[in-house]
């Protein structure tokens, strides 16, 4: 597996737009973003922060993913899991790429930047905030419910992500950023695949949490590294 341990080039943005925050609307699906980052990535801390500042938009839903490629450099992130290391090689492979870089800010599944510059961020948000449109979901009594394919393909996995909304301060002792104190908001802590949707109304059964103090969410995705059609908090 290839690994980049440095951040990338900036990468093309639409015109800088205002960062104000919309309301979200009764049943508006959330656009997704998602932070893939390492606790031992000197780059990571900037675009963490500029994510963290996101996480109160009632429209968005931010998550923070810590991958594993890191963890032989000296620091073993105390979030990462291979599993959302796989996942952000699942959007490497749909963007046609050969490698994995922290850190990396992906938003609906259909468009990346690094994180690290706020405007360039802001932009891609707002420009891909319209790509929603799918079904309508709802969590309600331990159920997802996902509505009618409401013109859309109608064949994508239902995803159960779980988070934690605290800040987490985590003390690094080695790697490239021993010394610091790192703040955390909105890390995932587990990441369940509840089922397949058709096109028609389904319900899905939600299954305990392994552990309090967590909020569920819920992303309909088109396949590994597809676009995000819905979700919901």
């Amino acid at each position: 597996m290839k690994r980049s341990m440095a951040p990338w080039t900036a990468l093309a943005t639409a015109a800088m737009l205002s960062t104000a925050a919309p309301a979200a609307a009764e049943g508006q699906n959330l656009t997704v973003v998602e932070l893939f980052e390492a606790q031992g990535c000197a780059s990571c801390p900037p675009a963490n922060a500029n994510v963290m500042a996101l996480a109160d938009r009632p429209d968005l839903l931010t998550l923070s993913f810590g991958v594993t490629y890191w963890d032989h450099l000296g620091w073993q992130d105390t979030f990462a899991s291979e599993q959302y290391t796989n996942r952000q090689w699942d959007y490497a492979r749909a963007f046609r790429r050969h490698e994995v870089a922290t850190p990396e800010v992906v938003v609906n599944g259909r468009a990346d930047v690094t994180g690290l510059d706020r405007g360039a961020l802001d932009a891609l948000i707002a420009r891909e905030a319209a790509s929603t449109g799918g079904p309508p979901v709802t969590i309600a009594n331990g159920k997802v419910l996902v509505g009618d394919a409401n013109g859309n393909a109608g064949r994508a996995d239902v995803w159960l992500v779980r988070y934690d909304p605290a800040i987490e301060q985590v003390a690094i002792a080695r790697g490239e950023n021993a010394g610091r104190t790192l703040p955390h908001r909105n890390v995932v802590k587990e990441l369940l695949n509840l089922g397949r949707w058709s096109g028609t109304r389904e319900s899905y059964a939600i299954p305990p949490a392994a552990q309090s103090g967590l909020r569920d969410a819920i992303i309909v995705q088109e396949g590994r590294g597809g676009p995000i059609i819905a979700a919901a908090k």
